[in-house]
């Protein structure tokens, strides 16, 4: 039975910042919105934005991490808003 090696260049010191520098030189290049500018678009267009409170007690993300106007919720409130919604995105 074959075991594939899993990727660990992420955990090698440096190598997450070389990768985020990249990708924004590649993005700049490419004239891509930058993320802050995509936030703005969402909101903009009324898209709720509901950050999972499970998921940042587990990663240790406060609620002043998020911008105001990120809601907070858990699964309930999330299949709540889904089930009425024309579109819903979970992440």
């Amino acid at each position: 039975m074959h075991v594939p090696m899993p990727n660990l260049n992420g955990a090698r010191p440096g190598r997450t910042s070389m990768a985020t520098m990249m990708m924004k030189q590649w993005m700049g290049k490419a004239s891509v919105a930058t993320i802050p500018e995509l936030v703005d678009l969402c909101f903009d267009a009324d898209v709720r934005m509901v950050g999972c409170q499970m998921t940042m007690d587990v990663m240790g993300v406060k609620r002043e991490d998020l911008l105001d106007r990120i809601e907070i919720g858990g699964a309930a409130t999330y299949l709540d808003y889904a089930a009425d919604a024309d579109i819903s995105l979970f992440i």
